[in-house]
């Protein structure tokens, strides 16, 4: 049976969310959390003989620290297969599931496998060094996750032969690998426009970037008269989140009325946002949402004005498509209200 080892961060070991992110590792033997799914879809083949859990601030901010450590943990238990995650699109998290895998690909020449989804930074840092399996992008899709991950790690830990990405679940790491197909390409090639010209479903065999490229608008001419909006990805809602945005991974987005607020306080405004610590944010909204520095501006003649209403989402975790989503329909109310220019403020 072979022996696996496994990462995972705070929340998925249940020890809690943002407020415990700053938990070094630590070996627990055993099973936790996900741990679970992948004991049963291993069957007898696998068994996980310890879970490594550490905090995603913590492993972030001490990466050395952090990679040292756990590489001893890992060495403990001498294992076939190294398993963190999945990640899903938690960005610090993918980025600490890639990075402690790599390590211990490199230093201990173990096999290892994670999953994140597609838009994770942590994806696009490591494809090309480790094998990442390609998930939805929240914990929603565990099930799905796991099933794709488990036979993968299988044949890693048992050291088969690997197929091609587009067998396997892995996103594309830019090997090339030449074999026969059993159809010529010209004929495949009629066949995929045949599919395209009926409105069939079809995967090109040279799948090509995707960039959305947007024109920068023209600077504005008289910034002494210009309307400004202030937009925000930090989560900064009005306190008690009316409109409940979640904290990661948002379905929505808030539209919330400042007109005569000159300052937003901590009475008054928190965040509500799950992928960094809030006691700043809180203490003083305005250092993610700059209400107060814009009315300074407005009253002393620098900007026009400031557009009576903010728009507000999380931007931890929420994919690229539900994002320009929103924008898509804020901006079509921002045009209506003559504002001239937008500031958009993050994390």
């Amino acid at each position: 049976m072979l022996k696996i080892v496994h990462y995972i961060n705070q929340f998925f070991a249940n020890i809690g969310g943002e407020e415990m992110a700053h938990i070094p590792a630590e070996v627990r033997e055993g099973i936790v959390g996900p741990g679970l799914a992948f004991k049963q879809a291993f069957k007898d083949e696998a068994e996980i003989v310890a879970t490594i859990v550490c905090g995603d601030s913590y492993f972030n901010e001490n990466i050395d620290e952090a990679k040292t450590s756990i590489i001893e943990m890992v060495k403990k238990y001498n294992p076939d297969l190294f398993i963190a995650g999945p990640a899903f699109n938690a960005g610090r998290y993918g980025v600490a599931c890639g990075t402690i895998a790599k390590a211990v690909k490199d230093e201990l020449n173990i096999p290892v496998l994670t999953g994140m989804y597609v838009e994770n930074p942590g994806a696009d840092m490591f494809k090309n060094n480790i094998y990442i399996v390609s998930t939805k992008n929240s914990a929603a899709g565990m099930r799905d996750a796991v099933k794709k991950m488990a036979p993968l790690a299988l044949k890693l830990g048992k050291g088969e032969k690997i197929g091609a990405s587009s067998e396997e679940g892995y996103l594309p790491n830019g090997i090339r690998v030449n074999f026969f197909e059993k159809e010529r390409g010209s004929k495949r090639a009629v066949k995929m426009l045949l599919a395209k010209l009926n409105d069939k479903e079809f995967q090109t065999e040279f799948p090509m970037p995707d960039f959305d490229r947007v024109e920068p608008n023209p600077a504005i001419k008289d910034i002494t008269k210009a309307k400004i909006a202030l937009v925000t990805s930090g989560g900064i809602v009005p306190k008690g989140n009316p409109d409940h945005i979640e904290s990661s991974s948002a379905s929505k987005y808030g539209k919330y009325d400042i007109d005569g607020v000159i300052d937003l306080t901590e009475e008054t405004y928190e965040t509500a946002h799950g992928g960094y610590d809030p006691v700043y944010a809180n203490l003083d909204p305005d250092r993610v949402l700059p209400v107060d520095i814009m009315r300074e501006f407005e009253k002393e003649g620098k900007i026009g004005s400031l557009h009576r209403y903010f728009y507000t989402t999380v931007g931890n975790g929420t994919a690229v498509k539900s994002a320009k989503g929103f924008a898509e329909k804020y901006a079509k109310e921002l045009v209506a209200d003559g504002v001239d220019a937008v500031i958009l403020t993050s994390t």
